[in-house]
């Protein structure tokens, strides 16, 4: 009899009360459950400070862990969470959805027995709307969940794949088309997704005035969209077309007006402003008038719907243009490059055997080096010696603890390495040998030949090519003259290095452009 398969919980949060609302009812089903449960649940703290405890319920025990990730965006928090999971499938949930009691039983019965062809098992999403009265634009909004196709509130993907698809786009920094995009890629793959029959609930959580006004950021992340799946995506997504058509219209006749004005002392000129202004009203009467006629209209909810129904196409119109400049040149997340950064005396200054997190000092640029390459979509890792915790110096948790200090003053990095062992101890992974490299590029699903490794000495050098990874040496004081003159690619300080890797991405992206028109 084969084993049920086994699965991890990863929570994206940035805080909020919810969490321990969810992880309460979470934590309560995994125990009424009959059989194994989740190896772990992490949560993915992605506050981009350090801020007040993560509201955790006092019985959640070993099962549940933190990691940091930096402020980020729920994409990469997710590439986080999975990146830290070993078990067959890695089970996404929201951190203000409500598991029902039976969720953890209903989902090992939707694991079990799926073809290896089923790459994903998505859940079933309810969300209470008001019984007394009529749902509110927001509220009708957060309802259709109830139909979405592969949202992340529940869905649960094979491990494997996440690591061959390189998981989620981080380009995509809101919650926002970032699950489409990854299930289109692995529908794309020629693996297939199903629904399953656990059940969660998603309430619709308090918004402010002008939350309608804010969403409309997600025209920027239709462009990416339209950029990595062509323009058929909405069919292929199971997504409707939206207003964005009507969206021009009304902004062009408001512009129309506007140009208009100068010309209002001639008869034409009053005519063409008085048509333009007719037909921006028009359009916007019937805007409003769609979004008001299934709602309460309140007074509140009336005037939120009039004032934001005039906002919202030149909003709609400003995002569009915002993220094609953003996304001219996007290539395929799979594409993109991992970086790997050696830590000593390239991230943080060399304090040798360190093992006092208030003795880490980063080095000066590094947190814009690796702030541009995370707002470009490149993962970024460190692989890093670390041999006074085989001489004794240090312990394992010493290298721990400097390393989340680490995080906390650069941010957070899609994956650690590092070699607890001595040169005589004849491991695989101390640099110059390969095996941290190629441990962290296995991790994160990448070939080592995508990889970038930036270091300030010869072995750092050494163990890229070994793994057949790109190297480039950004020397220090103790860089010999004989390792600057070894290496193939040298850059004098972190930004030269990042322009370095930025420039043959850039490079690459156009060549697949030209060979896509032709």
């Amino acid at each position: 009899m084969s084993r049920p398969p086994s699965y991890e919980i990863v929570v994206p949060t940035i805080g909020r009360h919810s969490l321990g609302v969810m992880l309460e009812a979470l934590l309560a089903s995994i125990e009424a459950a009959p059989g194994p449960g989740p190896k772990a649940i992490w949560l993915v703290d992605d506050r981009p400070d350090a801020g007040p405890p993560l509201p955790l319920p006092d019985h959640t025990g070993p099962l549940v862990r933190v990691l940091r990730s930096g402020g980020r965006g729920p994409a990469a928090a997710r590439n986080t969470g999975w990146a830290a999971t070993k078990a067959d499938w890695t089970v996404f949930l929201d951190d203000d959805v409500v598991p029902s009691p039976e969720w953890a039983a209903d989902l090992a019965a939707d694991l079990a027995g799926l073809p290896p062809e089923v790459a994903g098992s998505q859940g079933r999403v309810t969300v209470p709307l008001p019984p007394d009265r009529r749902p509110t634009d927001w509220e009708r909004n957060t309802a259709g969940l109830e139909e979405a196709a592969w949202i992340t509130a529940d869905m649960a993907y094979r491990r494997k794949v996440l690591a061959a698809t390189g998981g989620f786009d981080e380009r995509f920094r809101r919650a926002f088309r970032e699950d489409a995009d990854l299930a289109l890629r692995v529908l794309d793959a020629g693996f297939r997704l199903v629904r399953g029959e656990r059940r969660i609930t998603h309430p619709a959580r308090p918004a402010g005035f002008w939350i309608s006004l804010r969403m409309q950021k997600g025209n920027a992340d239709d462009v990416l969209m339209t950029r990595l799946h062509g323009r058929d995506w909405r069919e292929r997504a199971q997504e409707h077309n939206g207003r964005f058509g009507r969206h021009v219209l009304t902004t062009a006749a408001a512009l129309a007006a506007l140009a208009a004005v100068p010309a209002l002392r001639r008869p034409a000129g009053r005519a063409v402003a008085l048509g333009a202004v007719a037909a921006w009203a028009a359009l916007t009467a019937e805007f409003a008038a769609v979004r008001l006629r299934p709602g309460p209209r309140t007074a509140g909810e009336t005037a939120r719907m009039l004032v934001t129904s005039v906002a919202i196409p030149p909003a709609a119109i400003g995002h569009r243009l915002r993220g094609t400049l953003a996304h001219r040149t996007a290539g395929p997340w799979g594409s993109r490059p991992v970086v790997l950064f050696d830590r000593d005396d390239t991230l943080i200054r060399d304090v040798p055997y360190n093992g006092d997190p208030a003795r880490v000092e980063p080095m000066p640029g590094a947190r814009d080096a690796l702030d541009r390459l995370r707002r470009n979509g490149v993962r970024v890792g460190v692989v890093s010696n670390q041999s006074g915790v085989a001489k004794g110096r240090i312990t394992a948790k010493d290298v721990l603890r400097v390393n989340a200090r680490v995080e906390e003053l650069l941010g957070g990095f899609d994956v650690w390495e590092f070699c607890p062992h001595d040169n005589a101890d004849g491991c695989g992974c101390r640099k110059p040998r390969p095996g941290l490299i190629e441990r962290a590029a296995a991790r994160l699903g990448a070939d080592p030949a995508d990889c970038v490794v930036i270091g300030d000495i010869g072995g750092d050098m050494q163990a890229a090519a070994a793994a057949g990874a790109r190297g480039i040496l950004v020397p220090t004081g103790r860089t010999r003259p004989e390792e600057v003159s070894a290496a193939r690619e040298v850059a004098g300080d972190l930004a030269a290095a990042v322009d370095l890797v930025l420039g043959a991405r850039r490079a690459r992206s156009a060549r697949g452009v030209r060979r896509t028109a032709r």
